[in-house]
């Protein structure tokens, strides 16, 4: 890490070094990352953010934001900024405050590159700004199934909106990955429809990962999905291991279900990354897909 990069780690509080649970399983590059909001309002039940923010589930702005971030992004010096890796950046609630369009005017004045991580088709109202400056989207869409999706993932929008905003961003030039992610025994682990809709429609990248199981997003999955939770409940407790305070699936299980998502990546062309698995071997591009910034940044220096 650059100097400068050891300075913004420890002397600001909005932007920060990216370092999930301090993971030796995690292999995203090195960068930084940064939420508008505390918490986040989509509700879904396999969330893991919602064991170490407070009032997960309220979604509020954060004081004095762009105040502070217009001082803090002028620090910058090329690093990739990643928005967000703990509350969706484009939330119901952004809607009415724009207080992401209004972060993203400040750092398309700075000297950075942005990675935005969205479960939302909101994003493509910022199309604007996402052309102005090195910039690409992670689209999550855990399953293509909108009825499935509302029961895992109440309050978000639905997949079939999230495809059209991949369509759009496509479309413009904006460079758009996907995350199917969690992959979730029994009920999202056939991907072949959706990954050869995502290649149809310009995606390059697919990231993938299973479900992880932490005592509070068990509660909702259980609750969401009962007749789902005793056949988990057999992998993941009995079967399966704990590490880091999360239970993963039995690791044969979980190279099975990389290595399908990965082969549909393959067979459809596209780069495909799984992280937090240990199974890095699988990786044809960096995980997260910010690989696709050095192609936009290329294109614009």
């Amino acid at each position: 890490m650059c100097h400068l990069e050891l300075w913004v780690v420890k002397r600001v509080s909005l932007i920060s070094k990216f370092d999930p649970w301090r993971s030796r399983l995690c292999t995203c590059p090195q960068k930084l990352t940064f939420n508008p909001y505390t918490g986040c309002d989509h509700a879904c039940v396999y969330c893991y953010a919602s064991s170490y923010i407070p009032r997960f589930s309220e979604c509020r702005t954060k004081k004095n934001v762009t105040r502070r971030l217009t001082a803090e992004a002028a620090k910058l010096r090329g690093e990739i900024v990643s928005l967000s890796n703990s509350s969706d950046p484009y939330p119901n609630l952004e809607a009415q405050t724009r207080l992401t369009r209004d972060c993203l005017k400040i750092l398309s004045q700075s000297n950075c590159r942005v990675q935005i991580i969205t479960k939302s088709p909101l994003v493509t109202r910022d199309i604007d700004l996402l052309e102005s400056f090195p910039c690409m989207v992670a689209v999550t869409i855990t399953t293509d199934d909108d009825e499935i999706a509302k029961t895992i993932e109440p309050q978000a929008p639905p997949p079939s909106d999230r495809l059209k905003a991949i369509e759009t961003l496509t479309a413009k030039g904006v460079p758009t990955s996907v995350r199917i992610d969690p992959i979730i025994p029994f009920l999202n682990d056939k991907q072949e429809r959706l990954v050869k809709t995502l290649a149809s429609v310009g995606v390059k990248h697919v990231t993938s990962s299973t479900y992880k199981v932490r005592a509070d997003n068990w509660r909702r999955f259980s609750a969401a999905v009962p007749s789902l939770s005793a056949k988990l409940a057999t992998l993941y407790f009995d079967q399966g291991k704990k590490l880091g305070g999360n239970y993963f699936l039995p690791s044969t299980l979980r190279l099975q279900l990389m290595n399908s998502v990965a082969a549909l990546a393959k067979k459809f062309q596209m780069k495909f990354g799984t992280c937090r698995e240990n199974l890095s071997g699988l990786n044809t591009a960096a995980c997260d897909g910010s690989w696709l910034l050095a192609k936009r940044a290329s294109e614009l220096f």
